[in-house]
Order: structure tokens, then C-alpha cells, then sequence
């Protein structure tokens, strides 16, 4: 059950980076500063995926070696 939810956070940041980088879209000609804004947070989101994808990963391979 927990591995479900890991994965399914892992996927949250994916769609939190994608609605950022829609926002980065819609602000630049309008406001260009909140745009860098929504760009940094897209950034951090996408880091976010991979950083949580290799935690799990990392406690699914510990799992298989006590078993």
C-alpha cells in the first residue's frame, strides 16, 4: 500500500511542474518576474519526481535483500 502512494506523489510532482510551466506560459508577456517565479517551481518539482522516484526505489531494493 505504501509503495502505491510514493508512486502515486511521485506522479504529483509531474503534474504540479506541468500546471507550472502552463503558468510560466500565460504570465511571461503579462508579468514577467511571477513567470521566473513559476519557472524556479517547475524546476524544483521536476527535482522533486526524480529525488522521490530514487528514494523509493532505493527502500524497494532494501525490502528484496531482508526478505
Amino acid at each position: 500500500m505504501t509503495d502505491k502512494i510514493y508512486r502515486l506523489f511521485e506522479y504529483v510532482y509531474l503534474f504540479m511542474a506541468g500546471f507550472a510551466i502552463f503558468l510560466v506560459i500565460t504570465n511571461w508577456e503579462t508579468d514577467r518576474n511571477r513567470a521566473y517565479l513559476f519557472l524556479f517551481f517547475t524546476v524544483v518539482a521536476i527535482f522533486m519526481f526524480f529525488f522521490k522516484r530514487r528514494f523509493r526505489k532505493n527502500i524497494e531494493k532494501r525490502r528484496r535483500g531482508e526478505d
